[in-house]
């Protein structure tokens, strides 16, 4: 099916058209349709799947060609938890209204609350915020919800893990009665089922993949390794695919900034993204992990919401997190819009409870992967110990052989060189002692490389690509 088919006008398709956007995802086969006969919506949908136009473009169908919205008015407001996630959603909003008269402001923290205000002075079709800052333009009568008549919870769950919750109920206090809302989340817990009970009217429910299931496409893989030789692994497995996208993840802001530091000693570049670091930082920090100068970002799990970068093609879990529903939604920023992808997970032996607890929840056995060469593989008992059909390496799980990775020169996409470390020393790895835990490698040895599935896909321009986020 097309979009041509689900209801949508023609400055619409255009847009889409101009995006080379032509074939509807689940998602958005199955909300949009219903948004347009003015059905309140919940959607269970995984990110990367679409859900950004699923409920973006039936609000930009309902509210273009319809009155402006008066002075500090708005016609619709969508709420998501983090900043990067709600100019992720700005940009698409933007680029599906192009051919439309739609004015759309983006009002989230970090940013100046002066430019904000200003650009509601004159009035909003969309606006897109986050609770915190929405509450504060609020307070300070930049903006009025009185005639907002349509509202977007985007990545609710995770606005409930935030604490938003209190905000968003008094958020929809200051909505009128009669209004169309759309909830969407990754996963569907009591707090957020009563949510739409209270606040969503026999809302038409869509799910396209349960909350559980992670996504086809993604290769997976743990790896058992003590805490402190987690960044000398880490720094192995990002030279094995020097020149790929790579999104690590660590549970804290402090441990973020540690592996950068850790990563630079090993001649690996990568920045850290996270709640203390300012909007421009993180804007910086994304910017150039979206041109290519950058390869590896570093992020906690809520600053990670919102990056939607097309080619990432590994996800490495450095610390495995408290909550397994968090591990599917990490692994989710791989394998995005059809492509294949790799996640890497890290566990030290206090974290096996965890890796537990996530594969309870995935319903799947993590294959055990063998550790980079020269670093000690942690063991807690010998029930813990993979056995010997399990126990991959890089040559046992979709491993490349002879020529795999060898040729990175030549192989690796991007016309890159492989970059030589600051010993001088050619092979872009860290010398023995440059890491914690990092032995010297034999000459001509590996330590584990995974091969990732090709994409039938395609590349950019390509027909058939279909509308991401």
């Amino acid at each position: 099916m097309k979009f041509e088919q689900l209801g949508l006008s023609q400055p619409i398709l255009d847009a889409l058209n101009s995006l080379s956007i032509t074939e509807p995802t689940p998602i958005q086969l199955a909300a949009i349709p219903a948004a347009l006969k003015g059905n309140d919506v919940v959607g269970l949908a995984q990110t990367g799947t679409g859900k950004t136009a699923a409920f973006s473009l039936p609000l930009i169908e309902k509210i273009s060609g319809g009155r402006r919205a008066e002075p500090r008015k708005v016609h619709a407001l969508i709420m998501s938890p983090t900043r990067e996630l709600a100019a992720q959603i700005h940009k698409s909003v933007r680029d599906f209204s192009r051919r439309v008269k739609l004015r759309s402001v983006l009002a989230v923290g970090g940013l100046s609350i002066n430019t904000q205000t200003k650009n509601l002075s004159g009035g909003a079709e969309i606006l897109i915020a986050t609770p915190g800052r929405l509450e504060d333009l609020i307070r300070q009568g930049a903006v009025s919800l009185d005639e907002t008549r349509f509202v977007v919870l985007d990545e609710a769950d995770q606005m409930m893990d935030i604490g938003f919750m209190p905000a968003i109920r008094r958020v929809f206090g200051h909505l009128p009665e009669k209004r169309q809302a759309m909830l969407f989340s990754a996963t569907m817990p009591d707090e957020i089922r009563k949510l739409s009970a209270k606040y969503l009217r026999n809302p038409v429910e869509v799910a396209v993949t349960p909350a559980a299931r992670t996504a086809d496409r993604i290769e997976q893989g743990v790896m058992h390794v003590n805490s402190g030789n987690k960044p000398a692994a880490l720094a192995a497995v990002i030279h094995d695919h020097e020149g790929d996208r790579v999104i690590v993840f660590a549970r804290t802001k402090h441990g973020a900034d540690k592996l950068v530091r850790k990563l630079a000693q090993s001649n690996i570049e990568a920045a850290a993204i996270h709640g203390n670091k300012s909007q421009g930082q993180r804007e910086k920090a994304l910017a150039r992990f979206r041109d290519g100068t950058l390869h590896v970002l570093v992020a906690t799990d809520i600053a990670a919401r919102g990056i939607d970068v097309p080619g990432v093609t590994l996800v490495i879990n450095h610390d495995l997190p408290n909550v397994p529903e968090v591990y599917v939604h990490r692994i989710g920023r791989t394998a995005r819009a059809g492509k294949a992808g790799l996640a890497i997970a890290f566990c030290a032996p206090d974290e096996r409870p965890l890796l537990k607890d996530i594969e309870k929840l995935i319903k799947l056995s993590i294959p055990v992967l063998a550790t980079p060469e020269g670093i000690a593989e942690a063991t807690s008992g010998a029930e813990q110990e993979p056995q010997e059909s399990q126990r991959r390496g890089h040559r046992g799980w979709s491993g490349k052989t002879g020529s795999g990775r060898g040729g990175q020169k030549a192989g690796n996409g991007n016309g890159q060189k492989r970059r030589r470390p600051r010993n001088g020393k050619p092979g872009g790895r860290p010398e023995a002692g440059s890491g914690e835990g990092q032995a010297a490698r034999p000459e001509g040895k590996r330590p584990f490389r995974a091969k990732r599935r090709k994409s039938g896909g395609g590349g950019n321009g390509q027909g058939g690509q279909r509308a991401a986020g």
